[in-house]
């Protein structure tokens, strides 16, 4: 660690900061600071009262729950500090853990909020589908043996698009922000198997927010889908029900990235 970190300058005021920022989540408890769990909130904070010198509170762009990665995460914070954007991207780098890396600090507008100002988020979903586990790709990707058809879930994942109720993919009513309710938008949806990898299929969706597990609970679906288990109007027929109990299971947190926050 740094012996001297920068500190605050006379004549500072308060100022909105910027961080675009990735992790490995695999280790984390989520975002949101918790006491007596690693959460990447709470690291972010106790680095920032550290080299600021003062209380940081950070807010996110997009959720990521325990286990659930970013290549695209947006924080903002309000602080008094003077300290440079320069400086304050290499002091951060120099205290946090190989599994974060902040790639880019800047400043913001004073009315600028990561998650109020977000016009959409896009997650991705990566499944190793493969009769045989693989080891070396477990921290990414969840697991499916079954031999999926990555096209008849891409077309049945269509009626997702638009902006609906979305009342049967989430989980954890009370987790979610008040008064918001249960439509979403969803711009845009697709499932690929990658040309040059065969055995990974991957997943991505584009909306203006997502409800607690949404993303993960799509997949779970879909899957059923892709497996031959259901019809491709299935998840149509889960979205018009607006009933949990409608949809498939939730998949696991490690096949899930947000990889952008736009605004």
């Amino acid at each position: 660690m740094p012996a001297n970190l920068p500190r605050e300058r006379p004549g500072s005021t308060d100022r909105v900061i910027r961080l675009d920022l990735e992790y490995e989540g695999t280790d984390y408890r989520g975002f949101a600071p918790q006491a007596n769990a690693r959460t990447v909130g709470g690291e972010l904070e106790r680095i920032l009262a550290r080299i600021c010198g003062e209380a940081i509170r950070v807010t996110p762009g997009g959720r990521t729950d325990s286990g659930v990665h970013a290549r695209g995460q947006v924080v903002s914070f309000r602080a008094r500090s003077a300290i440079s954007t320069d400086e304050l991207k290499k002091a951060l780098n120099a205290l946090v853990d190989p599994d974060l890396y902040i790639t880019n600090v800047s400043e913001a507008a004073d009315d600028f909020d990561a998650r109020h100002s977000a016009a959409s988020r896009r997650y991705g979903y990566t499944i190793w589908n493969a009769p045989a586990r693989n080891v070396w790709h477990r921290r990414w990707m969840g697991h499916v043996a079954a031999l999926l058809d990555a096209e008849r879930m891409d077309a049945a994942c269509q009626a997702l698009v638009g902006r609906h109720d979305f009342a049967a993919f989430r989980t954890h009513q009370s987790q979610d922000p008040p008064g918001l309710g249960t439509e979403r938008c969803v711009h845009a949806v697709s499932w690929a198997r990658h040309t040059r990898a065969p055995e990974i299929v991957e997943f991505e969706i584009e909306a203006d927010a997502f409800l607690r597990h949404m993303v993960r609970t799509i997949v779970g679906s879909a899957i059923q889908v892709g497996k031959g288990r259901l019809p491709g109007s299935a998840i149509g027929e889960m979205l018009e029900s607006r009933q949990r109990a409608a949809a498939g299971p939730t998949a696991p947190p490690q096949g899930l990235t947000l990889l952008e926050v736009k605004y």
